[in-house]
């Protein structure tokens, strides 16, 4: 075992974040497209805000039930090559859905929605498996920082799939702007491929952490990093805990990201493209709040991140009611806002479904902590969308903003009780 070689493992690092950060934003960049597409899809076919809910329901429906089986296969396949056939499936869905949106082929819609069902168990194989391979390389006492500048691939992967969409759309059209996404990832897994390693042992190095003993490779012949160690006390009640106020963030996240290029559009009526733009505010300001939140919780003794989520989530809740007040008078106040909820939002996100799940058990739980964290959070998006289609559909854009209040509310007490629930454990 080559374990002081300094150099090399710093090498190997830097490919793996790189790799990784890459996969991720590649994920992204596919999955952001219907959200963009969402007002010329309901005029193409004639569709309301309910019905065209439907397809990205039934694919978040999926994204959640494919997080509990990227957690399963963890522990019985290489992350890495989960997320190679992740990626593949994934770009070829987006391929389909340009495919199907060009077609004239009877029930196309019910068709867009089977598509859509695959994509979302591809797109959960990146979030478990992706944490996993980060925590395979990095030690506790540096996660936040390094997750930190990580967790930007989610932001700026959706500002590129907003904005190459949204461009795509106004240049070729709407099949295009499917086609576009899914050319960029196929480009990512082959560079995946080539850079990324499961861990260090893979190449002869080790990675001493003091918080966390390294666990030995798997013996020679066996490509699956399976262990029998019981896990920590208390590790299903705090991912559960976790998972479940994790609900709260993606509730927010995926509101916001779903709707608001079709509010704005509406509302301020601008152009679609124009739209794809601006809403790429939430994303570009969210992704100072992830380098932000993970800095300041690895300078807290014992890298402690529930204080860091729950002032961030409190600026959230701040944020979220100054837009139900005064986001839809201007679209400057609406793109203000949405800004500054997706700093305040994105950095406890980020920490809850990353850094906390690679600490709360060893490196070879990662996958199964950020597997059931994001899946219970997931159902969040999925309550979200088809209740945000009815909603706007009935009482209009000032009660979406409202029901955005309430949700944060309640995700502030909670963080507030993990906060306190783990100081008292210190």
């Amino acid at each position: 075992m080559n374990a002081a070689n300094p150099a090399l493992l710093r090498r190997y690092r830097a490919q793996i974040f790189a790799a990784t950060w890459l996969s991720y934003a590649g994920f992204y960049l596919c999955r952001k497209v219907y959200a963009i597409l969402k007002y010329p899809l309901k005029e193409q076919f004639h569709l309301d805000d309910v019905h065209i809910a439907y397809p990205w329901t039934i694919y978040l429906v999926a994204y959640m039930l494919g997080q509990f089986l990227a957690a399963w296969l963890g522990k019985r396949m290489e992350s890495r090559r989960v997320l190679t056939y992740g990626m593949c499936v994934a770009a070829a869905c987006n391929v389909v859905l340009g495919a199907l949106v060009d077609s004239h082929v009877a029930n196309v819609f019910a068709w867009m929605c089977v598509t859509m069902a695959i994509h979302g168990l591809s797109q959960a194989t990146g979030w478990p498996h992706n944490v996993a391979l980060f925590a395979n390389w990095t030690r506790r006492s540096e996660r936040g920082t390094l997750f930190g500048l990580w967790g930007t691939c989610y932001q700026l992967g959706a500002v590129a799939g907003k904005g190459l969409a949204g461009f795509l759309l106004g240049w070729l059209g709407m099949a295009w702007s499917f086609y576009g996404s899914s050319l960029v990832l196929f480009a990512i897994t082959v560079l995946f491929v080539v850079l990324a390693r499961e861990r260090p042992q893979s190449v002869g190095l080790s990675l001493e952490d003091d918080s966390e003993p390294d666990v030995p490779p798997p013996v020679a012949g066996e490509s699956v990093p399976a262990s029998s160690a019981p896990l920590p006390a208390g590790f299903i009640g705090s991912i559960v805990a976790m998972g479940c106020i994790y609900f709260g963030f993606k509730f927010i996240r995926y509101a916001l990201d779903s709707w608001s290029t079709l509010i704005l559009v509406e509302q301020f009526r601008m152009s679609t493209t124009t739209a794809a733009y601006l809403s790429t505010a939430f994303d570009w300001i969210g992704f100072l709040g992830v380098i932000v939140g993970g800095y300041w919780s690895d300078r807290i003794p014992g890298a402690r991140r529930t204080p860091v989520i729950f002032w961030m989530t409190a600026g959230c809740f701040v944020f979220t009611t100054l837009m139900w007040l005064v986001g839809l008078s201007s679209p400057v106040l609406f793109v203000a806002m949405l800004g500054l909820i997706g700093f305040t939002a994105m950095g406890p996100d980020s920490l809850l479904s990353g850094a906390c799940a690679m600490d709360i058990g060893s490196r070879r739980q990662a996958a199964l902590a950020a597997g059931v964290i994001n899946g219970l959070g997931s159902i969040g998006p999925i309550v979200q969308e088809p209740l945000i289609g009815w909603l706007k559909q009935t009482h209009g854009s000032q009660a979406v903003l409202l029901l955005l209040v309430g949700v944060v509310f309640l995700t502030t007490v909670a963080t507030g009780l993990l906060a306190r629930f783990e100081h008292g454990r210190v």
